[in-house]
C-alpha cells in the first residue's frame, strides 16, 4: 500500500510541476502594466482553472504524504538480520569464560605492559 501511495505522490508532484510551469506569472513588474489590457474572458478562465488545479494538487500531495506515514513499516515484524545474528554470536564467543580455570578461581588476564 505504501508503494502505491508513493507512486501517486510522484505522479501528483510531476503534474503540479507542469501546471506551475504552464501558468503565467502574476508579478507586478513593468510587463504587468502592458499585459493587463490584453486579457480576454477565455484567458482569465484558464488562469482560474490552473490556479485551482495548483491548489488541488498541492492538497492532494499533502494528504497523500500524511496517509503514507500510516503505512510505513517500522521493521518490528522482521526477524533479526543474519549480520546482526553473527555480530551477537561473535560477541558472546569473544568473551572469555574465567570459570573454566583449572584451580576454580576466576581471575582476569594481566595487561601486557606495552603502552604507547
Amino acid at each position: 500500500m505504501y508503494t502505491l501511495i508513493a507512486i501517486l505522490i510522484i505522479i501528483a508532484s510531476i503534474l503540479l510541476t507542469l501546471v506551475v510551469l504552464v501558468q503565467n506569472s502574476k508579478g507586478g513588474g513593468l510587463a504587468a502594466n502592458f499585459a493587463s489590457g490584453n486579457q480576454t474572458f477565455g484567458v482569465r478562465q484558464t488562469a482560474d482553472f490552473l490556479e485551482k488545479t495548483t491548489w488541488t494538487l498541492a492538497i492532494v500531495i499533502l494528504v497523500l504524504c500524511i496517509a503514507a506515514t500510516a503505512f510505513i513499516s517500522t521493521g518490528s515484524e522482521k526477524s533479526e538480520s543474519a549480520i546482526q545474528q553473527r555480530l551477537e554470536q561473535t560477541a558472546t564467543q569473544a568473551t572469555p569464560d574465567f570459570s573454566l580455570l583449572p584451580n576454580g578461581e576466576a581471575t582476569t588476564p594481566e595487561p601486557t605492559g606495552e603502552q604507547n
